[in-house]
């Protein structure tokens, strides 16, 4: 809070104190092969930075376009480290010299560097960054506590730097290494789980249950349309933020989903009650861990808790799965679905790197994101104060939806 001191320092900032973009190649121009082969070997897994699911981002999704690319080669030529990016003025309308990781849609902004050359890899984007003319980069929804981090965090430290918080809250994840039911009877307690199962009763009366699992890219395109429909018929469509209702949002799921199917890296899961499909949720892997990226849900069924339900049984997919050891919830905190089913949690924040040292531009670029975060809270505190005196008694309102980008499961 003590850097708000530094107000004056941005008032005085002006247009010619932004970095020129221009000085990275645009994020299309990465090499593809290169970019998965990479993803392959990562740190620490990041499913919304695989190449097939960003490059869907940056080419139509509404206000993702555009980014630009940090990147570090080896000794041999091979990639090493990749960050989409923009610059901070486009993000967060402050010109000053800053580049911010592009957020892919997804709520996950750690960059993808290669295991056997992580600290390589962050000390030479951190070096092109400076070379662009950025003095401080910005990771916003970063793994403050993974491997990932803690290349950087050590890179920095070389230089006599170190990070500064933003921001930090604890998400949901799920250990996919244990015991399902045995999972979920300590997460929920049996007086919960009882009550689900009625719930479940009580679907079963419009029909058959069934959970079934769209893998192949023509089911997986298929599953899509039912779950677009979904999304659109709940909430979201009145609020108007499903992806099926802006062309370039639509246009990014479908390709993204789609090319991820061709290699096993998406999932489409649906629970239907006869012939109804009741609840969705799209999937992303990569390497041993899922990302529960949104849900949709008929409304007319809320009363047998469709979304539970659906994740209940996506919980008893991923820990019969070999092949997945966590799930990232993708979701806000304290989400009233999500959380009491998943209990596991890791630290997720808004990091910034300062990319000199003694640097007064840094200091204005925290000093500004901290008056901004505070608008944010006031206006998410107004929001929530709204939509609650409008909600009836007894009832609640979908959860809050940052501006920043979706949220998963939701």
């Amino acid at each position: 809070m003590a850097d708000i001191a530094d107000q004056a320092m941005i008032r005085r900032a002006s247009r010619k104190d932004a970095m020129d973009d221009r000085a990275l190649p645009p994020l299309s121009a990465a090499p593809v092969g290169a970019w998965r082969a990479l993803a392959e070997r990562a740190i620490e897994p990041n499913g919304y930075y695989q190449p097939d699911w960003e490059l869907a981002v940056d080419a139509s999704a509404r206000g993702r376009t555009g980014a630009s690319l940090l990147s570090a080669t080896g000794d041999a030529g091979q990639l090493i480290g990749l960050l989409p990016v923009v610059p901070l003025r486009r993000i967060y309308r402050i010109p000053l010299p800053a580049l911010v990781g592009a957020e892919p849609y997804g709520t996950l902004c750690t960059p993808l560097l290669d295991r056997n050359a992580a600290e390589q890899a962050a000390g030479k984007m951190l070096q092109q960054a400076r070379n662009a003319g950025a003095h401080a980069l910005i990771l916003r929804t970063m793994s403050l506590e993974g491997p990932a981090m803690a290349a950087i965090r050590a890179v920095l430290a070389r230089d006599g730097l170190q990070p500064r918080l933003l921001s930090t809250y604890q998400r949901a994840q799920l250990d996919a290494m244990r015991d399902a039911d045995e999972l979920l009877r300590d997460a929920l307690g049996p007086k919960k789980l009882k009550e689900l199962r009625r719930q479940r009763h009580r679907l079963s009366d419009h029909g058959a249950v069934r959970f079934d699992v769209a893998r192949t890219p023509r089911e997986v395109a298929a599953a899509l349309e039912i779950f677009l429909a979904l999304e659109a018929g709940g909430w979201k469509g009145q609020r108007g933020t499903a992806l099926s209702q802006h062309a370039g949002d639509a246009a990014f799921i479908r390709r993204a989903t789609s090319a991820l199917a061709e290699t096993g890296r998406c999932e489409i899961v649906m629970l239907h009650a006869g012939g109804t499909a009741v609840a969705g949720g799209i999937v992303v892997r990569h390497q041993d861990r899922a990302f529960f990226f949104k849900i949709g849900i008929d409304e007319r069924f809320a009363k047998h808790s469709p979304g539970a339900q659906l994740t209940l049984e996506l919980t008893r997919h991923l820990c019969a799965d070999p092949a997945i050891n966590s799930a990232d919830s993708t979701a806000a905190p304290g989400h009233p679905m999500i959380d009491p089913i998943w209990r596991g949690r890791f630290a997720i924040g808004d990091v910034l790197l300062p990319l000199r040292r003694r640097d007064p531009l840094v200091a204005a670029v925290h000093a500004a994101l901290t008056l901004n975060n505070l608008a944010y809270e006031a206006a998410r505190g107004a929001v929530h104060f709204i939509r609650s005196r409008r909600a009836k008694p007894g009832e609640h309102g979908p959860p809050y939806t940052s501006p920043r980008g979706s949220i998963g499961c939701t």
